[in-house]
């Protein structure tokens, strides 16, 4: 298993369910979606529980990720934005405490999955075109039409902001999915050779010291990337509902 890097990403059936033909059994990552949606929603409350004038550490921490995020969408989509909060705070959680879950052995890493993320993106995109049709009406298609462009090359942009619009989940999606595969596959490979190297005697344990040191090593960037894809998804969120708020640009 320790020399199989893909295979810490199989999806495993734990409870097998099947309705009209159609699979929905709860696999793994079913079970790790709720386990971080349990960690993170567990940790909230009882940081928060006793609402002490001075914070203990935990409520601070709790404080602070509140006012992270409150602080970025309204910096990004202005007072008005503050509406989507729960949506990008929720997001920003999910994602946070998915990314360090999977960085403890044998757990799942539900965002190193592309459904996931993408199911997140377009939960994302999604809200953009609701909320903005809403606030609206079919006045918020302006923003694919930037103000004081020639009116010869309008078509011409028009299909650049579409194209830009519809490439926003892509991007999203693979951008969070790729560093936390990528990341966790090098970090097996590592800690493989580790193993592979130990089992060949005193010399194969003095050539396991440099992979070890990169183990450790990018162990550590990990749990950074699992803090900085958490952050980019939700600044990116933010930006992308500036355009439900906002028409023009």
């Amino acid at each position: 298993m320790a020399n199989d890097p893909l295979h810490q990403f199989q999806i495993s059936r734990l409870v097998p369910i099947e309705i009209g033909g159609v699979d929905f059994s709860f696999t793994n990552s079913s079970l790790f979606m709720v386990a971080t949606v349990a960690v993170a929603t567990g940790f909230l409350y009882w940081s928060t529980r006793g609402r002490g004038l001075v914070p203990s550490r935990s409520q601070s921490v709790s404080e602070l990720s509140y006012e992270f995020i409150a602080s970025m969408l309204r910096d990004a989509a202005g007072s008005k934005g503050m509406k989507f909060f729960p949506l990008v705070f929720s997001l920003f959680m999910f994602i946070l405490v998915a990314n360090l879950l999977g960085m403890f052995p044998y757990f799942f890493t539900v965002t190193s999955h592309l459904i996931v993320t993408f199911a997140l993106a377009l939960l994302v995109i999604g809200t953009v075109v609701v909320a903005g049709i809403k606030g609206h009406g079919l006045g918020w298609f302006k923003v694919f039409v930037p103000s004081g462009v020639p009116a010869a090359v309008v078509p011409f942009v028009v299909l650049i902001e579409v194209i830009s619009f519809l490439s926003r989940p892509v991007s999203l999606s693979v951008r969070l999915f790729a560093n936390m595969l990528a990341g966790h596959i090098t970090l097996k490979v590592f800690a493989g050779f580790v193993t592979s190297l130990g089992a060949l005697g005193a010399v194969g344990v003095g050539g396991a010291i440099l992979p070890l040191l990169m183990t450790v090593g990018i162990t550590a960037l990990e749990f950074l990337v699992a803090f900085l894809q958490a952050y980019v998804f939700a600044v990116l969120t933010c930006m992308y509902l500036n355009d439900a708020v906002h028409v023009h640009h």
